[in-house]
């Protein structure tokens, strides 16, 4: 999750990090504070480089507030991708010469060659995660617990409801066609005439509704097949699958 951000940064272990192990995020908070974030005074940060002591969690959530980090000490993964994120800013800030003229690692040597645009989203990022639920909220898309099968589904909803071509004929107005009630058998006698007729045209708006809602899970079912029909491809780790 973090091994991109801390490649960049220049850590010593980007691969081997696990910020679940209390010793390895401790050093990590840091190595990141010291090195490339530098909020406090070198004399300020002796409760963060306390690392053994019982009040290091304290020392820390005050320096996750004094960053105004919108992340808590609960949001442990969260609140390091933030700091990672930050010191990426720094580096960058320092050194921009250094790295302006850089080309891109993932940058293909074919200009025409198709490129999925997913490839590239940090699928983990708070950022990506809040935008995607966002979108959701909004298109009235469903959860998921995956938030790359949910940015499909919303990338499939505005390519069949919200393009151009759709909202046209959306708009278009819809001619009714006459129909000839006495071709249409009803099935029934009611005993009145005028009943009777009132119950075939009820009858016709009925099938319309029902091939109206047909129309729609056939729509669904297209859009769940696309979804499923193209298993998550994790292409840090080199698998298929979740």
């Amino acid at each position: 999750m973090f091994r991109r951000k801390l490649t960049a940064l220049d850590y010593h272990n980007p691969s081997g990090f696990d910020c679940t192990d209390e010793s390895q995020f401790r050093n990590c908070i840091v190595w990141l504070e010291d090195q490339k974030i530098r909020h406090y005074k070198i004399e300020d940060r002796g409760n963060l480089r306390n690392i053994p002591s019982s009040e290091w969690p304290k020392a820390y959530q005050k320096y996750l507030q004094d960053l105004n980090c919108p992340f808590g000490v609960e949001e442990k993964k969260e609140a390091v991708d933030w700091l990672l994120g930050l010191a990426v800013r720094y580096e960058y800030g320092d050194n921009v010469e250094k790295y302006k003229n850089c080309q891109p690692l993932a940058a293909s040597n074919s200009a025409d060659k198709a490129v999925d645009p997913l490839v590239n989203l940090d699928s983990n990022s708070p950022d990506f995660k809040a935008g995607v639920t966002a979108l959701a909220n909004i298109l009235k898309v469903q959860r998921h617990d995956d938030y790359l099968v949910m940015l499909k589904a919303i990338r499939i909803l505005i390519q069949e409801r919200l393009s151009p071509e759709a909202i046209a004929k959306a708009n278009q107005n819809k001619e009714g066609v006459p129909v000839a009630l006495d071709k249409h058998i009803l099935g029934f006698d009611t005993g009145d005439a005028t009943l009777n007729e009132a119950a075939q045209i009820l009858r016709l708006l009925h099938i319309e509704e029902l091939r109206e809602l047909q129309t729609k899970i056939n729509e669904a079912i297209v859009a769940v097949q696309a979804i499923i029909a193209d298993p998550k491809t994790d292409h840090r780790l080199g698998k298929v699958g979740r």
